[in-house]
């Protein structure tokens, strides 16, 4: 029994010295610097107490955790700063992380991997990112987004991943990281498989994202798609945001793939039937069909018949009598207007409208309104180099030619005779329905005086007029009547010795002169005159009276010889 007793503490004795032989060697393997795997034993103070081996367990402030706090039991890797502190071994949880993550960080970089990262906060120049472990890069503005930054407060607080693009050493102000690329490829997998999955026709869902002057682009996930201005209806479309708003998500219908462009149309108008399909069912050339005017041009206005179905009135077509410069000074947009379909093209879309056709064309009866002859009060509207337009009416104008101004005056610009508004009366003298042309005179509303003095001054007959002017060419003399014509320097002078220079000298305008009328013509408005021809005829006569006389006086001493001799030395 004592034995027994004696062996029983001995055995108790024995083990004491084991555990405390245990102890004094528990943690001999452990070093400063070390990474090492514990055990959460509690949680409480403000502090993660974990067992790491050695004879005290460590402890971290629940800071180092932040908001994922480990619970008893757990298994953390930590790493020993100083296994002999003043409280047990000091030990770090985010420092074990930083020793890790430099090791996965050299294997990124080399390997081209992304890492998972937080920015948090703008720097000069980009973002300041949280890696992780007490590591922060730096990301450049550049690369922080596949677009340009607009807003860099957006992304703050943004989760993503990263391509690590510079890593010097194990120095947490020595990271530079890239965003853009990574979302780009991300984008480029997304966009690739949808060209793989999508077909034209099918249905997509999408958000707006930003608008153009021709139309939409649709964020696809990542990527874009567009929606032009001509398929979001099949009606007229001024502005996009009347059928779309922007972040609005929408379905849409898929209607050209290509893959090499990388680009993708969609289309809100084909969830309906495009109205060109039954256009033969409902409208016919020449038919009379209301519209509104839903832009103007320079050329003229498009009207929409109805939604998809939209026209063009040419500014030629607007109007039987005036001339059209603009479609804005005859409608505006907006207006409800009648007009006629003169052609359309299905396959093109398009479709010719008129809006005079819808009136009669009231040069179809002119020559019935403004027979030959016909007198009228008009306005002048326009002078020309050649004459003046005379407002018959509203939108009828008749030329009026400056040579049908007067019968006498040599008129050779109308506007030495007419101001325009000025009311005149004319006389028609030609309306030319199908050239759309109306010839009007002035001088037609009198007798024609040239056809009275060629009846009166025939060729051969001598007159007295006055100088009108004097030019190089010869001297214009005025008649009776106001006619005026020219004696030509030629049949200026009876002196073949005197040159034309020397002889006109003794003229001057407003002198009374004494013509022969050598040549009257009434359809040209000419006459032709001569002094040289009438001191002929003077002496013609003189000779006729001297030989009638001299045949009553048979002694008479003077004779034809001495006449003529007489006249040569005058």
């Amino acid at each position: 029994m004592e034995q027994m007793e004696v062996e029983k503490d001995e055995s108790q004795e024995q083990g004491a010295i084991q555990t405390q032989l245990e102890e004094s060697l528990k943690g001999l393997n452990i070093e400063d610097g070390q990474i090492v795997d514990g055990t959460v034993i509690q949680v409480a103070d403000g502090y993660v107490f974990i067992d790491i081996g050695y004879r005290t367990e460590g402890r971290i402030p629940v800071q180092e955790f932040g908001s994922k706090l480990p619970n008893d039991g757990d298994k953390v890797t930590v790493v020993v700063l100083r296994k002999d502190g003043r409280n047990g071994p000091e030990i770090s949880y985010t420092k074990a992380q930083a020793k890790q993550l430099w090791k996965d960080f050299r294997k990124y970089f080399d390997e081209k991997l992304p890492i998972e990262g937080t920015i948090e906060k703008e720097v000069k120049g980009g973002f300041d990112v949280n890696l992780g472990g007490e590591i922060h890069a730096f990301l450049p503005i550049s690369q922080s987004d596949s677009q340009k930054v607009e807003n860099p407060s957006k992304l703050i607080g943004t989760v993503s991943k990263f391509y690590i693009e510079r890593l010097y050493s194990d120095n947490k102000q020595n990271v530079v990281v890239n965003r853009r690329k990574y979302l780009e490829e991300q984008i480029n997998t997304e966009r690739d498989k949808f060209f793989a999955e999508k077909q034209i026709g099918d249905t997509v869902k999408g958000t707006v994202k930003s608008f153009t002057s021709f139309g939409a682009f649709i964020d696809l996930g990542g990527f874009d798609g567009l929606l032009h201005i001509n398929d979001m209806s099949w009606g007229h479309v001024t502005r996009p945001k009347d059928f779309v708003k922007k972040g609005q998500e929408v379905e849409l219908k898929v209607i050209r793939l290509e893959p090499n462009e990388k680009r993708i149309n969609l289309s809100l108008k084909h969830f309906s039937e495009d109205p060109w399909v039954h256009f033969e069912d409902k409208y016919h050339v020449d038919d009379i069909v209301e519209g509104t005017v839903t832009k103007l041009t320079d050329f003229g206005a498009f009207i929409e018949l109805e939604e998809g179905i939209e026209g063009l009135a040419h500014i030629s077509e607007f109007s039987w009598t005036k001339k059209v410069n603009k479609a804005s000074d005859m409608v505006k947009i907006g207006d409800k207007i009648k007009c006629m379909i003169l052609g359309y093209d299905i396959p093109a879309g398009r479709v010719s409208l008129g809006l005079k056709q819808v009136t009669a064309n009231p040069w179809d009866t002119i020559s019935d309104k403004y027979p030959e002859g016909t007198k009228i009060t008009g306005k002048v509207v326009k002078l020309t180099n050649a004459g003046a337009f005379i407002q018959l009416e509203d939108g009828i104008d008749g030329f009026l030619h400056a040579e049908d101004i007067s019968w006498t005056k040599k008129v050779k610009h109308a506007g030495s005779e007419l101001k325009v508004d000025q009311e005149v009366e004319v006389v028609v003298l030609e309306a030319d329905s199908e050239n759309h042309r109306i010839r009007v005179g002035i001088k037609q509303l009198t007798d024609n005086p040239w056809k009275k003095f060629a009846e009166e001054y025939k060729a051969g007959s001598t007159l007295e007029g006055e100088i009108t002017s004097i030019t190089d060419f010869g001297v214009f003399v005025k008649a009776p009547d106001g006619i005026e014509g020219l004696v030509n320097k030629a049949n200026l002078s009876d002196d073949r010795d005197v040159p034309y220079e020397e002889a006109v000298k003794k003229y001057n305008v407003g002198d009374k002169i004494n013509v022969f009328v050598v040549d009257v013509s009434v359809e040209k408005e000419k006459v032709a005159f001569s002094v040289k021809e009438y001191k002929k005829a003077q002496a013609r006569k003189e000779i006729s009276q001297y030989m009638s006389s001299a045949e009553n006086d048979d002694d008479g001493a003077y004779t034809l010889g001495d006449m003529i001799k007489s006249q040569k030395n005058n």
